[in-house]
């Protein structure tokens, strides 16, 4: 098919991809491969993502033998989680984090304590309205 001074051209087109490309590729696939899990488990809203997301570096240092595990408890669904936390789903993202908890107890409590002061006025003046007619 090729002769000559073409046939050394393909020769070093081949060995350049054989030699450049081909790892590339292939370490790029691998990584790839490797960060479904994590992708997955986010998508799922999985309740342990990070932990997913670690396991799957570690997969990467270890030449994937702990791809499979991570792999699979990103399908999986959460069984006591459910029963600790009350939910089996964790959005994630850059969402607003909610006020912590001690917050709004504090306005709650302002507020009782505002319609305590209310109630406590209105019942002051009812009393001396009462005792003014008496």
């Amino acid at each position: 098919m090729f002769k000559g001074e073409s046939l050394d051209k393909v020769a070093d087109v081949l060995t350049w991809v054989v030699l450049v490309v081909a790892p590339l590729v292939g370490i790029a696939v691998f990584w790839i491969v490797h960060i479904l899990p994590e992708k997955i488990a986010e998508r799922r809203q999985h309740p342990q993502a990070q932990a997913i997301q670690t396991l799957c570096l570690l997969s990467l240092v270890f030449g994937g033998l702990l791809w499979p595990l991570a792999w699979l408890w990103a399908y999986s669904k959460p069984v006591l989680y459910r029963l600790a936390y009350g939910t089996d789903r964790v959005p994630h993202g850059h969402e607003e984090p909610e006020a912590p908890p001690r917050e709004k107890e504090r306005e709650e409590l302002m507020r009782l304590r505002q319609r305590v002061a209310e109630l406590e006025s209105k019942l002051a003046e009812e009393s001396t309205t009462h005792q003014g007619k008496a």
